[in-house]
């Protein structure tokens, strides 16, 4: 099997697990961002299975002129919260990801996937994220959160906006090049939270059967959301509930182009389309980076790491970690190790996993269906999102 990444596609995006740099440690100390970069497959799952040491509520190394606006916009975020609140939030929200209501998507899934592509039939290329890769999962989690899919160009020119950076995170003191992209950030930020916030008002004097409503309805301790936490964790639903999608289909179908002799497999045996996806995201992780916070000093990868320190858990790296994965960088959707991270692990693992999985399944086989022979077009390579706490494609141009 090839071990090295078609040049038409792999300079195109800068991350050293794509270009074949290989970390010197599994920990290492970023001086001029002030980060602790967690590469080490077994030193990112020890931090991911213990929030007690490696905290999520990155807010308290905020700069203090964006403490007040990031804590607003924190507030009721599955992401940034610690147990025990994070474990009754998640609660919450975990019904409507339950086995029975995911595998009752798979007919809705089916059918918005042949529409899509009944829309563009005929054409002799497509452009596949625009096509399929990008409606397809914010249709499913606009319908399940209960807002208008009809907004979803809305919502793509906000997620593009707030992805958009190119810097790494710093806790440093900020260049004004930082501050600006992080009052954008806010600000893209608040379109989202104004805009739920709306469907929300809307939910308490209107309830629906959707997610919204059961959010609105909720209780926590005895006492109902606020109006802040439930567009917060609205919020997270909404843009994690497509992004990701969006970036794992892309990928999938990027992995099969690049190589050959797996996407002849699959299609001659579509039992192998859910392997193909999990090393599709163990190959190219869609989110390659989560943070996380020292609560206290701690030992990690022969490293003393202070308390209060942001630690930037790099999961692409660790899913090419050679001390677990045998062959990294090979391509190897038969391999038997297959635990990744990019999901996360431990109590912050993706909720909405299951559902994309699904989504992906379902889309890749009525795809490969489709079309016997999709490959990428000589001269006009994907472009990757820019941003480099994320590896999925922006633009797939494909022929058919």
């Amino acid at each position: 099997m090839t071990t090295t990444l078609p040049p038409t596609w792999a300079v195109h995006h800068d991350q050293f697990w794509l270009r074949g740099v290989q970390p010197t440690s599994p920990v290492e100390f970023k001086e001029e961002l002030g980060t602790w970069n967690i590469y080490g497959y077994a030193e990112a799952h020890q931090v991911l299975s213990d929030p007690a040491t490696f905290s999520s509520d990155t807010t308290r190394l905020v700069p203090a002129e964006s403490k007040a606006d990031v804590a607003e916009l924190s507030e009721g975020s599955l992401l940034q919260l610690d147990p025990p609140l994070h474990n009754k939030m998640r609660k919450l929200v975990s019904r409507a990801f339950t086995p029975k209501v995911v595998a009752d998507l798979e007919p809705r899934i089916g059918q918005l996937t042949r529409e899509l592509l009944d829309a563009v039939a005929g054409r002799d290329r497509l452009e596949l994220v625009e096509d399929l890769f990008y409606p397809l999962p914010v249709i499913v989690i606009a319908e399940l959160l209960g807002v208008p899919a009809s907004d979803r160009e809305l919502f793509r020119s906000w997620v593009d906006e707030l992805f958009s950076s190119t810097g790494q995170i710093s806790v440093g003191e900020q260049t004004e090049e930082q501050k600006k992209v992080a009052k954008e950030q806010i600000r893209v930020t608040r379109n989202f939270t104004e805009y739920l916030g709306k469907h929300a008002d809307e939910r308490r004097r209107h309830p629906r059967e959707d997610l919204l409503t059961k959010l609105v309805e909720a209780e926590v301790d005895g006492e109902r959301l606020n109006r802040t936490e439930i567009v917060n964790f609205a919020n997270v639903l909404l843009i994690a509930g497509h992004i990701t999608t969006t970036m794992l289909l892309g990928n999938t179908v990027l992995c099969l182009d690049a190589f050959g002799e797996w996407a002849e497999r699959v299609r001659a045996d579509r039992a192998l389309v859910p392997p193909v996806i999990e090393e599709s995201l163990r190959f190219l992780s869609p989110f390659s980076a989560v943070a996380r916070v020292t609560t206290k000093e701690v030992e990690l990868g022969g490293s003393t790491i202070p308390a209060d320190r942001m630690l930037l858990v790099w999961v692409a790296a660790a899913n090419r970690d050679a001390r677990h994965f045998a062959e990294p960088d090979v391509f190897d959707p038969a391999r038997a190790d297959t635990k990744h991270l990019a999901f996360s692990h431990g109590i912050h693992t993706c909720i909405g996993a299951p559902l994309a999985r699904l989504e992906g399944r379902v889309a890749l086989d009525i795809l490969l269906d489709r079309y016997p022979s999709l490959r990428t077009i000589p001269g006009e390579p994907p472009t990757f999102q820019p941003n480099p706490a994320m590896t999925g494609v922006k633009v797939l141009p494909l022929q058919v």
